[in-house]
């Protein structure tokens, strides 16, 4: 992402459909993380001026990795990296925090590669990501510079199952939102009518979901090799062996 793009797209998340986008992503992300625990969680990618996405996790300590963007005083500790190739030790972090990085990021195939690399095992990887085929998307595909501002592409839900599946995640949460249309005359009534009535009654119009995944880690139990019992071999040639029917001596 381009700073002008990430400019944008700070002042758009400030705007009242922006932070009705970001109120709801605040509440799902504080469920998701909820039962997860552990020592460090990281988020790659800023979302919002604060670090309200994290403001319920459970871990010791919390961090962001971003190289665009301002935030507020206070908020906590920023690492600068490139998204694909992170500053971060292998096998360290317990969760990773998405929200719509690899929407923004030129390689987000590499972003979640590394990523696997980074969680150690059993750690969580949680996303948030925008659907093509919604009113959202259908937004995106029409807007001249992407919407959400400086957006590059959507990744299907999907298709994003596949990459984890092909990394070694396993899938243990999803869930959809945004059912209402992406235009901030909405009213608020109609708003909360449909994202709490849409995973029930439409959940194929959501214009987001949320994967959660687990780190799976799989042990190789070495197994001793049955020694066969072999015919004994003396000089070459099988040894006899005595039987109770031998043959009787002529």
């Amino acid at each position: 992402m381009t700073e002008p793009s990430a400019l944008d797209l700070h002042a758009w998340l400030r705007s009242p459909l922006g932070q009705r986008v970001y109120a709801l992503e605040r509440k799902i992300a504080s469920e998701a993380l909820a039962q997860v625990f552990g020592w460090q969680l990281l988020q790659i990618g800023q979302w919002g001026d604060d670090d309200g996405l994290m403001a319920e996790a459970r871990t010791q300590r919390k961090s962001v990795l971003a190289w665009h963007g301002t935030r507020r005083s206070g908020a906590t500790s920023a690492i600068r990296s490139r998204t694909d190739a992170l500053a971060i030790a292998s096998d360290s972090v317990d969760a990773v925090l998405l929200p719509h990085t690899l929407e923004y990021e030129p390689e987000p195939h590499e972003i979640v590669r590394e990523v696997g690399r980074i969680l150690s095992a059993e750690g969580h990887l949680i996303v948030f990501g925008f659907r093509p085929f919604s009113s959202w998307g259908l937004r995106h595909w029409f807007a001249k510079s992407g919407f959400p501002p400086g957006l590059e592409r959507l990744i299907g839900e999907s298709r994003l199952r596949d990459w984890l599946k092909l990394l070694g995640f396993e899938v243990v949460d999803a869930r959809r939102y945004l059912f209402s249309l992406p235009f901030s005359a909405s009213a608020p009534s109609s708003q909360r009518f449909f994202e709490r009535t849409g995973n029930q009654l439409w959940p194929m119009f959501a214009g987001g979901y949320l994967l959660k995944a687990r780190k799976r880690v799989y042990t190789l139990t070495p197994i001793r090799p049955r020694w066969r019992l072999r015919t004994k071999v003396v000089g070459g040639l099988i040894e006899p062996t005595t039987s109770r029917n031998a043959t009787r001596r002529m």
